[in-house]
């Protein structure tokens, strides 16, 4: 595959302001218009947006010293702005909603322009990691997506989303979907000092036998862990519409390794 699209950046800054969705820490993000592809500041420290920065992956994905950066890389890939800079003032990204609708809403009001083009040439083969149940696969595409979600118990079992055009879907159909979590979990997150940015509006609550609270989608988790999937593999610096993505039971650990792969599976260039 070789194929070459518009890099594109935001035409002003995008500003967004929360607690922390793990932390709970009060958290400004700014987006900045960019030249120099993606990356994220904390005071005198910036990291590019590269699964190489990637530090740590439990329960979010934390590139360098700013965690949870997968909601705001997964609105930024859906738009597929290819430069910015993005300032925070704490280190973890805002819940917010819980999801990305808030991101997308934000930057898509901020416009982008062209800044460039960005070639893509790769992967010439199949992309695959895998870790026991658990699989990613990609493949050059037209924007493609699918996830399987299934959990071992009796609810929610198994669900599965797929969207043909996954950049054209995202706004609508894959930003509102929340975090989610399993009732029987929350005494350990709080003991971990996980979720503390989340309440009941923010994330969807899964217990024994159905939904706690009311989902915005049937199968708000599967939606979600596609909007996970998307912002982690935009890591590597390819356009979601460039490629065909199929993910089981997967989650940032593997997303990232996936992600690790296609970027030393593919060559950008950037003029």
């Amino acid at each position: 595959m070789t194929r070459t699209v518009p890099r594109r950046t935001l035409r002003r800054a995008a500003a967004f302001s929360g607690m922390g969705l793990h932390s709970g820490v009060p958290v400004r993000v700014t987006v900045h218009p960019g030249g120099d592809g993606i990356a994220f500041r904390l005071g005198d420290q910036r990291w590019a947006a590269s699964p190489e920065n990637v530090g740590d992956t439990l329960r979010c994905t934390t590139l360098g010293g700013v965690s949870t950066v997968e909601h705001l890389m997964a609105a930024l890939a859906a738009l597929e702005i290819t430069d910015a800079e993005v300032e925070l003032d704490a280190p973890e990204l805002p819940a917010l909603d819980g999801c990305a609708a808030q991101y997308w809403r934000g930057l898509s009001e901020a416009g982008t322009e062209t800044v460039g083009e960005l070639t893509v040439r790769g992967p010439f083969a199949r992309v695959f990691a895998s870790d026991e149940a658990a699989k990613v696969a990609i493949a050059e595409g037209t924007g493609r997506w699918r996830y399987t979600f299934q959990t071992e118990g009796p609810f929610p079992g198994l669900q599965e989303v797929e969207f043909l055009h996954v950049h054209e879907a995202f706004g609508r159909e894959i930003a509102p979907a929340r975090t989610f979590g399993f009732e029987r979990e929350l005494p350990r997150l709080r003991e971990l000092g996980l979720a503390r940015g989340l309440d009941l509006e923010k994330a969807l609550l899964l217990g024994e036998g159905g939904y706690v609270n009311e989902p915005r989608f049937p199968d708000e988790p599967a939606r979600h862990k596609l909007l996970d999937l998307i912002g982690d593999l935009y890591l590597a610096g390819v356009p979601p519409s460039l490629l065909d993505v199929a993910a089981e039971r997967s989650g940032h650990r593997l997303h990232v390794e996936a992600a690790r792969r296609l970027a030393r599976a593919v060559r950008i260039e950037r003029s």
